[in-house]
């Protein structure tokens, strides 16, 4: 008889936003003259930048002449994007990454969740507490974890994330082969610096453990003294992955692209300690179970990197910046303590003894503003709420006046 993957039965009932959806939805039900305003899910909510857009049109036109047509591109990516994305993301702030290393997909979250596939399923795993749930989820179903006993899973090394420790996950106490972190962080907004970042690629390199490294949202760092990749830590591409996206940096949610960097000298271990090349593994996955991204994302990826592109981006990121100022001067003046907001579109909130979903029911039923309870992200994330500064200014206003009212 065919069996069924029996580690997905251990998985909670539903993913977080599934869970918030159904919420909003019987609300809405309700309430259907209600104007619901969604600062939960971090997906962006302006239109594609104009030189992307132009991009775009210029990929789908070479599509419809034989002559400038393409079939089935390289899964890697194709070279002109890749050679682009190592100059300007690396090169240009002193890492040493080559275009080589680069692998053009569909997503951070595909990959991050994706990558996995590539480890032994009795390796010991370290993952902060709150943390984005595709991490720990993918390692249940692939059989890495135990039951879930007391909101965590058995066989995994939870990393606090605290307000004492400044929601900085702390090194390991016992030894661990795969970490995952994430900076600027989902869901806390909080950043690392140099300093940090380095005594972990220190505790990489002594325990030949590896680093799976989310930087979704490091176009969001205004902080010129933080780090925009981990591969500006001295000896990183030995022991580190890097993750990126073009959803939240260049408004990509819908069009969807994003990249893998895999340095060559990035190893893994055979049972019998002998190294393995972890860029050739990865390059094996892709070429086997991904077709690679559509020409005309790629060219509108491409576009980006334009002089426009640039200063389009930069004008698109200013502008979720300016509503998470604008969400943390109110939560400030509602006496609530909070972290995020400065170089991270996500604003992390202490709900003063509330439970989360309590707190998220709250907001919902007396402000009509959706919110993401921080429970959904962790045992740690219980007291906390996350608000995403991805909307209209008009609405972050509108939402934050309601907050004001179903808080006072």
């Amino acid at each position: 008889m065919i069996r069924a993957n029996e580690n997905y039965n251990k998985l909670q009932a539903s993913y977080l936003f599934s869970d918030i959806a159904k919420r909003v939805e019987e609300f809405q039900q309700k309430n259907p003259d209600t104007h619901v305003i969604r600062l939960g899910i971090g997906d962006v909510t302006r239109a594609l930048p104009p030189a992307v857009v132009k991009g775009f049109h210029e990929g789908v036109d070479e599509m419809a002449v034989e002559k400038t047509f393409r079939g089935y591109g390289p899964e890697q990516g194709y070279a002109f994007l890749r050679e682009v994305i190592a100059a300007q993301d690396f090169q240009s702030r002193g890492a040493d990454i080559t275009a080589d290393e680069i692998f053009v997909s569909d997503g951070a979250k595909c990959d991050t969740g994706n990558f996995q596939e590539l480890f032994a399923t009795d390796i010991k795993i370290a993952i902060p507490d709150p943390v984005y749930p595709v991490y720990l989820d993918t390692n249940v179903m692939a059989g890495r974890t135990g039951e879930f006993q007391n909101g965590r899973y058995e066989n995994i090394v939870y990393m606090d994330c605290l307000k004492e420790n400044n929601f900085m996950p702390e090194l390991p106490k016992e030894k661990v082969d795969l970490i995952y972190l994430c900076f600027p962080n989902n869901p806390t907004g909080a950043t690392a610096t140099k300093a940090e970042l380095k005594l972990w690629v220190e505790y990489a390199k002594e325990n030949r453990a590896l680093i799976l490294f989310d930087a979704a949202y490091e176009a969001f760092i205004r902080d010129e003294t933080l780090p925009r990749s981990i591969y500006e830590i001295e000896g990183a591409k030995e022991v580190a992955v890097e993750f990126r996206s073009f959803s939240k940096t260049a408004g990509f949610t819908g069009t969807r692209c994003g990249f893998t960097v895999v340095p060559k000298e990035c190893m893994v271990f055979s049972s019998t300690g002998e190294k393995i090349s972890l860029h050739r593994l990865w390059h094996r996955r892709q070429s086997t179970k991904f077709n690679g991204v559509s020409y005309p994302v790629q060219r509108a990826t491409q576009a980006v990197y334009s002089k426009e592109g640039q200063v389009q981006v930069k004008e698109l990121i200013d502008y979720y910046l300016n509503n998470a100022d604008i969400i943390c001067k109110t939560i400030a003046s509602l006496g609530f303590d909070y972290v995020g907001g400065k170089n991270s579109p996500y604003i992390w909130i202490d709900g003063q003894g509330r439970d989360s979903w309590d707190f998220f029911d709250l907001l919902l039923n007396k402000a009509s503003v959706v919110c993401t309870p921080g429970g959904g992200f962790g045992r740690c994330g219980n007291p906390y709420i996350r608000i995403s500064a991805f909307n209209s200014i008009e609405n972050v206003t509108l939402a934050m006046e309601r907050v004001k009212k179903a808080l006072r």
